[in-house]
């Protein structure tokens, strides 16, 4: 019975469906080869990849490609603690002061400026809710903008600028790099001792005639605060001896030179700042004033330790 029902049907099945697939078919769809495959691909570039980036790292003396190119993938993959400390657009400014910072002292001067901006971020968010609500905290919730970056980094740029186009050959070639880690250390021991001193200060005194004012009060100065940026100093120039950057009476020429600068800013913030004809004199001309004072003295007090060893 089965056979029968069977019968009549096989004439309506398409004899198509039991033959062989077409040749035109057949070459246009190759079949792929197993041995190849998207992963293959990708792990045999990894090698080349890793002695890109390796080759751009250890570039030296470093060109302007390999500091653009290491700058670049610092960035990429630093970019959320950029983005907890800076806006977009201070983004843009401190990528421009890692490249120069890398073309000029290599990667050991990149991540003395990284530690400076590690430390001084963590110093702005303490107790931000508090500062906040005082008046005194910086704005966009700590994020800084250009014109902090560039004043901050203004005199290490110089620096830079300096040896890169090799001012004064090399017996001025350690001056610079002095001045460089110099500006870094004075500009963190202020960042530090006025937020350690907005957050954790109990009496804050004005530099002129020690008056007692409010906690953020330009020029003002307290003792945990002060205690604060010496010891900010000092960990950041010892940074700066275990990356090679200075030796260690070098370091502790940073370490002098940026107390004296960060006094004489509070003496300006405290005797000139808003006042009348000062108007131009806002928190990022300070910030100038003092680390090129840093900067300068430091250099300034190498000279005069080097001439009186000679005699």
């Amino acid at each position: 019975m089965a056979s029968r029902l069977l019968l009549p049907l096989s004439p309506l099945i398409p004899k198509s469906l039991f033959s062989p697939r077409p040749r035109f078919l057949s070459s246009r769809l190759p079949t792929p080869d197993p041995s190849i495959s998207l992963n293959a691909v990708s792990l045999s570039s990894l090698p080349e990849l890793q002695s890109t980036l390796l080759d751009l790292f250890q570039a030296s003396p470093p060109t302007w490609q390999s500091s653009i190119g290491s700058n670049l993938v610092v960035f990429i993959l630093g970019s959320p603690i950029l983005t907890t400390g800076l806006s977009i657009s201070g983004i843009g400014a401190a990528f421009l002061l890692g490249t120069l910072t890398w073309r000029a002292f290599g990667s050991s001067g990149f991540l003395l400026v990284a530690s400076y901006f590690v430390l001084g971020t963590a110093v702005t968010k303490l107790k931000i809710a508090q500062k906040e609500a005082m008046g005194v905290a910086e704005k966009r919730g700590g994020r800084r903008g250009p014109g902090s970056v560039v004043g901050s980094g203004m005199a290490g740029c110089a620096c830079a600028l300096l040896t890169i186009f090799g001012i004064g050959g090399e017996a001025f070639a350690g001056l610079w790099r002095l001045g460089f880690v110099a500006s870094f250390c004075t500009k963190l021991s202020d960042t530090a001792s006025s937020e350690i001193g907005k957050a954790f200060g109990k009496t804050a005194y004005l530099v002129t005639n020690f008056q007692v004012v409010p906690r953020g009060t330009e020029g003002a100065v307290s003792v945990e605060g002060t205690v604060a940026g010496f010891f900010a100093s000092i960990l950041l120039s010892a940074i700066a001896f275990y990356l090679g950057e200075v030796d260690i009476p070098q370091a502790v020429v940073c370490v002098i030179a940026s107390q004296i600068a960060n006094f004489a800013e509070s003496y300006i913030g405290a005797a000139l700042q808003d006042k009348e004809g000062f108007q131009w004199l806002n928190n990022d001309a300070v910030n100038v004033i003092n680390i090129s004072t840093g900067t300068v003295l430091a250099v300034l007090m190498q000279e005069v330790l080097l001439q009186s060893l000679n005699q």
